[in-house]
């Protein structure tokens, strides 16, 4: 089994192993600084293996004296020429592979018009290779056909020692090891260029992820944000505006303003610390409370109250079998609407809460008289603030939809649709 540790090879943790991985990273990246090093080595290497024995062994020439006898001798410096031009086109292998195969095959073919035998013939098996491994693929056939073409003349030469169909056999199995190797280099190339594409993509994908939870994280913290501290800031503010007014008129309806304001502060703290809390790296698990919901709009209609508006809350149906999501997005879209109506009607208004379970829909609506001096309808905002976008968000996510706008008295109202249906899940399936 590949998780059994006995199926591993133990060389392949030794620390030989490990160095000469490490070596491979490093030798790439030195290969795209200076590619030209790796080209020059290539035609160094090939040149001490097959060039060198030819010019040492030159006198005594190759094989059996069959084979020797069928072979023109050249001098050193034409046998350097002739390997000369078979090595050096190879500098040039892998920027142009076909134009270096082409090289070498003419020189190949000088070579054997002249009868002479070198060992730097292999280079156009190199050739060959490159063409496989850099060069484009429609060019692959005609490449081999050419060099099987070459070899023919080549296996009826050395026919004189060796049968002409062993002779053919062993230059095409030559042939095919290096379009062999070339092609297997070149998959496995692909496929190391196609997982490091893929790893770079779960990369992206994943900052996109981090970054979209981040994004949507902060947009809920801030809607909550506004939810807790717009509206308690707005009814402190009111009272705080009406105890200064009142502190020269009754002194104790200031002192009352004053304790409500006290009251409006704390509960602003407590829910702020409550949201706070969830977001500190602590070991013990924060202090929660539960989310508000519409058992205590009552609570926040006394609170509003207490700035001055007078409020009227109706309710129909079952609410306090609604699922608590739906609690809290009502408990928070009422809060805004009468923030928004306190900031803007004033503390002389009246606001009328409606709060009802129609069929499968809940219905919220909001409205208010305005402020007193208001001789005719309020135009619409030119543009929506934090509180109506956050409300359309809240009711979006059950399916609703929040309208908003000004009424024939000029008072204004809010009336949002939530869709109490459940959402249902086919049997087996998942969300």
């Amino acid at each position: 089994m590949p998780d059994d540790p006995a199926a591993v090879p133990s060389w392949t943790g030794s620390p030989l192993v490990a160095r000469l991985t490490s070596y491979g990273p490093r030798l790439r990246q030195s290969d795209r600084r200076h590619p030209w090093v790796l080209d020059l080595a290539v035609v160094a290497a090939l040149f001490l293996l097959f060039c060198v024995p030819d010019l040492v062994q030159h006198d005594d020439g190759p094989g059996p004296d069959e084979l020797r006898l069928a072979f023109t001798q050249l001098p050193t410096a034409g046998t350097l020429a002739l390997q000369a031009g078979l090595l050096l086109p190879l500098f040039w292998r892998r920027r142009a592979p076909s134009v270096a195969l082409a090289l070498t095959a003419a020189v190949f073919v000088v070579q054997w018009s002249l009868g002479v035998f070198l060992r730097a013939d292999v280079a156009l098996l190199v050739a060959l290779y490159s063409v496989t491994l850099h060069g484009r693929l429609r060019h692959l056939p005609w490449a081999c056909t050419g060099v099987v073409t070459l070899l023919l003349p080549v296996a009826a030469r050395v026919s004189r020692a060796v049968s002409f169909w062993e002779a053919l056999f062993f230059l095409l199995t030559a042939v095919t090891a290096a379009v062999a190797l070339g092609l297997a280099v070149r998959i496995r190339r692909a496929q190391l260029a196609s997982l490091r594409d893929r790893a770079r993509q779960l990369e992206i994908e994943r900052d996109q992820r981090s970054r979209l939870a981040a994004v949507t994280e902060r947009t809920r913290m801030a809607r909550e944000m506004h939810d807790i501290i717009g509206h308690n800031l707005s009814v402190i503010i009111t009272l705080a505006d009406g105890g200064a007014y009142a502190a020269d008129v009754t002194p104790e309806r200031s002192k009352q303003a004053l304790e409500l304001v006290g009251d409006a502060g704390r509960q602003a703290l407590g829910e702020l610390r409550r949201m706070l809390g969830v977001l500190r790296e602590k070991a013990d698990a924060p202090e929660l409370n539960p989310q508000p919901g519409i058992g205590d709009l009552d609570a926040l209609c006394t609170r509003i109250r207490a700035a001055g508006p007078e409020i009227v809350l109706r309710s129909a149906g079952e609410l306090d079998t609604l699922d608590r999501g739906v609690q809290l997005m009502t408990y928070r879209i009422v809060q805004e609407a009468l923030t928004n109506t306190l900031k803007h009607a004033g503390p002389r208004t009246r606001v009328d809460v409606l709060i009802a379970v129609e069929g499968p829909a809940l219905r919220i609506r909001v409205q208010d008289t305005g402020p007193p001096d208001a001789a005719a309808p309020l135009d619409p905002p030119a543009e929506e603030g934090h509180g109506i976008a956050g409300m359309r968000e809240r009711a979006a996510l059950y399916g609703g939809t929040v309208t908003v706008g000004p009424t024939a008295g000029g008072g204004w109202v809010v009336q949002a649709i939530l869709d109490l249906t459940p959402i249902s899940v086919p049997p087996g399936g998942a969300l």
